[in-house]
């Protein structure tokens, strides 16, 4: 039978790169002839991109597989495939563990996912484990002519670079993922620009690092160069970067994002901590200054700039007395977008080793009050938009209490991870992708209600 004759199922887990992964064997898998249907249940092949970064993360990864392998017992999946960042850390035990996989495929195989389908799909029979999973991932993918887009919306995330660098004590990443490589400017462009030809206008540039972005090339490139060769594709579409490093911000870049028009002002650095002596503990000692003058540097060159960071909590050696550090240093930043994450001991990291230990219950406070906090920072923020004139970018209509209406997300709202902005009830017709100019009416918690003007 022809390819075009099996349903493929996707759940992709974890964060955005991992989502351009899925994307990436998605694109291979429809230039084989594969169909793609969103009902799980009547899919013939389950392909399941995992996430490990996290033991939250793992245990969803691993309930995910058994939940799919329940529906191979039951429903007309008859193939079974797992990849990704689980796949690839775990390789020796997957197999035994979980038997009812019929092939596991690391970060340097999703190239091959449509040669391991081909094969089940010529002999009807299992592939399990077929190919050597390799650590750490050492490949840089380019994506394939038939480019998806998975999110659902007029944006796509660009992956510019694979692997990590740097060194952070808690972070198995670089174990994974491998050192960084970086992809040349001329095939992101292209990229870019093909992704704008078919209707998309919001491109989010994402790695473990974008700061980092050329470093381990020898063309000198660098993420200001790409952004300036970005821009002079011309033409209204936004472009947003996306997990940064306190310590390669340079005046270079935020001149380059301030002069390009198409570069929103906005800027997500996780800064995981503020206190001197944690940073050092995280193997992050170098970022000790420029954290501090993260939002004085940033604010600048562009005062209106929305700032996004990531505070890891429960760390280690954490003691009150530096969780206060933090939410101190919080509160007087004023970031406008805040997420919190509680310490998780990964295997084979410096982190998992040190001491003292922070009780959970501990950890988890300190979280939830880091977010209530920053909660009552944004809902101010947003209730002094209230009047103020924005452009938005539409998404999609939506059903909202009793009457339809549009929603979006201005530059300060980064797709999938912060607020949106609901556009009131009207009578025009409005176009996903298309930016319009509206007037803030009102706050509702972390989302903004405007009207068109």
């Amino acid at each position: 039978m022809s390819s075009s004759a099996y349903s493929i199922g996707i759940i992709s887990l974890g964060c955005a790169k991992n989502l351009v992964d899925t994307e990436h064997m998605c694109g291979r898998l429809r230039e084989e002839g594969y169909r793609f249907t969103s009902d799980i249940a009547d899919a013939d092949i389950l392909l399941v991109n995992t996430c490990a970064f996290i033991e939250d993360a793992r245990r969803e990864s691993i309930d995910t597989i058994l939940e799919a392998a329940a529906i191979k017992k039951t429903g007309a999946c008859r193939f079974l495939v797992v990849t990704g960042c689980l796949t690839q850390r775990y390789a020796a035990d997957l197999p035994a563990a979980l038997p009812e996989v019929d092939a596991f495929l690391g970060l340097d195989q999703i190239d091959d996912i449509a040669d391991v389908l081909n094969t089940w799909r010529d002999n009807m029979t299992a592939s399990k484990n077929r190919y050597v999973i390799r650590s750490p991932s050492k490949r840089l993918f380019e994506p394939p002519p038939q480019r998806e887009v998975l999110t659902g919306g007029p944006f796509a995330y660009i992956k510019i670079a694979e692997g990590c660098n740097h060194r952070c004590a808690f972070c198995a990443i670089p174990a994974i993922r491998g050192r960084a490589r970086s992809r040349s400017i001329s095939n992101i462009r292209a990229e870019v620009e093909q992704l704008l030809s078919d209707g998309i206008r919001e491109i989010n540039l994402i790695s473990q690092d974008t700061t980092a972005y050329g470093r381990d090339r020898d063309d000198d490139a660098n993420l200001a160069g790409l952004l300036r060769e970005l821009g002079r594709i011309g033409g209204d579409f936004w472009i947003r970067l996306l997990y940064g490093f306190p310590s390669l911000i340079s005046d270079t870049l935020l001149e380059t994002m301030a002069g390009t028009e198409q570069v929103c002002n906005y800027l997500d650095v996780p800064i995981q901590h503020s206190h001197p002596e944690m940073l050092r503990r995280m193997g992050r000692a170098g970022t000790i200054i420029p954290v501090n003058r993260l939002a004085q540097r940033t604010r600048k060159f562009m005062p209106d700039i929305t700032l996004r960071t990531t505070c890891l909590v429960g760390h280690p050696g954490e003691t009150d007395a530096a969780f206060e550090h933090l939410r101190r240093f919080m509160d007087s930043v004023t970031f406008d977008h805040v997420g919190v994450f509680v310490y998780s001991p990964e295997d084979g990291t410096r982190s998992a080793r040190a001491t003292p230990t922070v009780p959970a219950a501990v950890a988890h406070a300190r979280r939830d009050q880091l977010m209530r906090e920053q909660q009552q920072r944004v809902i101010q923020q947003n209730e002094k938009l209230t009047g103020q004139s924005d452009r938005i970018m539409v998404h999609s209509l939506v059903s909202k209490t009793k009457s339809d209406c549009y929603v979006g997300r201005s530059r300060r709202q980064a797709p999938q991870v912060d607020g949106v902005t609901y556009i009131e009830p009207t009578t025009e017709t409005l176009v996903p992708g298309e930016i319009v100019d509206v007037r803030y009416q009102s706050a509702q918690g972390y989302d903004l209600l405007a009207e068109l003007s």
